[in-house]
């Protein structure tokens, strides 16, 4: 069972350990390979680098779809998941005193301490999507200094925030496997960072599969429907922001599915077509 941050993993009789060369597979293997013989002054390097990149994910999709189980990553992100849903409304409400509290308490509430790879994934998936919502939202920065009027993040940083946290958590558990492809085969390459370019470019490449609440809400005719579709899923009157994080728990199977490449366009299809 792997117990461990990046890189290593835990063995069995207390005090041992390995060093984790990560996932195997022929996919997995011709993705190493063309990390390997890549070289950031050689021609096309950036467009190379991409197509490593999607070897990566196409490989990591594969193996998952053999394997739902695989690394232990559908179900731990589903948990975490659900977990982000819950902890919305509460950031809706009372927002963060800063950036690093925001980051210390998610990756604290969203993370937990699990060792396995799939849990530094998320933690640190967690405290990428911050960052990168703080980038896209400036305005965060009105709340943790006491200048928001309602005292609490906007819904849409929120939607935001749930979105983009599935992208970077896939891009940070690829992150790990291409770090360890470097530091086995390619050591050279360390000082190109790229395995950060690989989980930006996998982070980019997945946002949008993964659904935004806000903007699942907003295809219903009005909030008052929307509450009232998280009302009747909890049975009980609930105001906006807990039908937005009800919402947003319910997507977690659908963002997990997607961004993990077990629910395509095309699985869609054979399921409306059986149905």
């Amino acid at each position: 069972m792997e117990e461990a941050q990046f890189g290593t993993i835990v063995g069995g009789d207390v005090g041992t350990s390995t060093r984790w060369k990560g996932p195997s597979g022929d996919r997995w293997s011709s993705a190493g390979r063309r990390l390997a013989r890549w070289r950031e002054d050689s021609r096309n390097a950036d467009q190379r680098l991409e197509e490593i990149a999607a070897d990566h994910l196409s490989a990591l999709h594969e193996t998952l779809r053999a394997d739902r189980s695989a690394f232990g990553l559908y179900d731990t992100a589903c948990a975490a998941g659900e977990r982000l849903a819950g902890a919305l409304g509460s950031l809706a409400a009372e927002g963060a005193e800063s950036e690093d509290a925001l980051v210390a308490r998610l990756v604290s509430e969203v993370g937990g301490d699990g060792g396995t790879l799939a849990d530094a994934a998320v933690r640190r998936g967690m405290a990428a999507a911050v960052r990168d919502v703080r980038d896209m939202h400036p305005e965060m920065d009105d709340v943790m200094n006491g200048g928001g009027a309602g005292g609490g993040f906007a819904w849409d940083i929120l939607c935001d925030l749930y979105q983009v946290f599935f992208a970077d958590m896939v891009g940070e558990f690829l992150r790990a496997v291409v770090a360890e492809h470097v530091k086995l085969a390619v050591p050279v390459l360390i000082a190109t960072d790229p395995e950060g370019r690989i989980a930006d470019w996998v982070a980019e490449k997945v946002v949008d599969l993964a659904p935004n609440p806000c903007e699942e809400s907003a295809e219903a005719t009005d909030l008052a429907q929307a509450v009232d579709t998280a009302q009747s899923a909890v049975g009980a009157a609930q105001d906006p922001s807990t039908a937005l994080s009800k919402i947003a728990e319910s997507l977690v199977p659908q963002a997990v599915g997607k961004i993990l490449g077990l629910i395509t366009e095309e699985t869609t299809g054979e399921e409306g077509a059986a149905a």
